[in-house]
């Protein structure tokens, strides 16, 4: 579905990515893992097309490096920020008609089934997106995302900050929805969570893919954890 070959990034004269490459399949979670810095939600960003990339990066087989970030989200593909960026002053309940795609027809995932998934959100579902918590925003990011019908969902960091339960709760809708049949490309720093729900992960270091395997894999890979993700 998503196939990356040879990206690279820059900020300024700061060369950021050198020689990603990466893919994802049809219904397949896949997490880039790694330290802070090494260009993992700069990875996201590039696909999106800020920064503007160089390389090769394909969906669905359609060339995609080089358009408008605008013209990528209508070709199938999510991303939900690590910043949780909700529309503080709307209702939560306009948030997730926000991210409805004008005249998209029904998708897999509806409002009703953001209340259902999150009860406490449809309790608040009037209440202001900028009075919810760190977690309450942070699902709301990703059910927002989902109501734009993607194809693939690219999530930066969501259980960043927040409490062990509302961890949980994360790692439950990132399944529920894989379960729906959507692509997942997943940077995460924990490193329980991502073993558990990913089918394939990649470890980043200094801008590079330096580790592709399954999580057993990774798990069963001393060397690579020690030098690339542990403190």
């Amino acid at each position: 579905m998503l196939s990356v070959q040879n990206l690279h990034a820059y900020y300024g004269k700061s060369h950021i990515l050198q020689g990603v490459n990466l893919s994802v399949d049809e219904k397949e979670i896949v997490s880039i893992l790694g330290r802070n810095g090494v260009g993992r939600s700069t990875t996201l960003k590039a696909i999106m097309g800020d920064p503007s990339p160089e390389g090769t990066i394909t969906f669905k087989g359609e060339q995609i490096a080089g358009r408008n970030p605008y013209e990528i989200a209508r070709k199938g593909i999510g991303y939900v920020p690590e910043e949780r960026s909700i529309f503080p002053t709307l209702t939560v309940e306009q948030n997730l008609i926000m991210g409805e795609k004008s005249g998209q027809s029904a998708g897999r995932w509806s409002i009703d089934e953001t209340w259902k998934m999150f009860p406490q959100l449809k309790e608040r579902a009037n209440a202001p997106g900028g009075a919810l918590s760190g977690g309450e925003q942070q699902m709301l990011t990703i059910c927002r995302t989902l109501m734009g019908n993607p194809d693939l969902i690219m999530i930066d960091e969501p259980t960043e900050g927040l409490a062990p339960q509302m961890v949980e709760r994360i790692g439950e809708l990132l399944q529920e929805i894989g379960l729906r049949g959507i692509s997942i490309l997943l940077v995460e720093q924990r490193l329980v969570i991502a073993t558990r729900i990913s089918h394939r992960v990649y470890v980043m270091g200094h801008g590079q893919i330096v580790f592709e395997g399954t999580p057993a894999e990774l798990m069963a890979n001393e060397a690579v954890r020690q030098e690339w993700l542990e403190v």
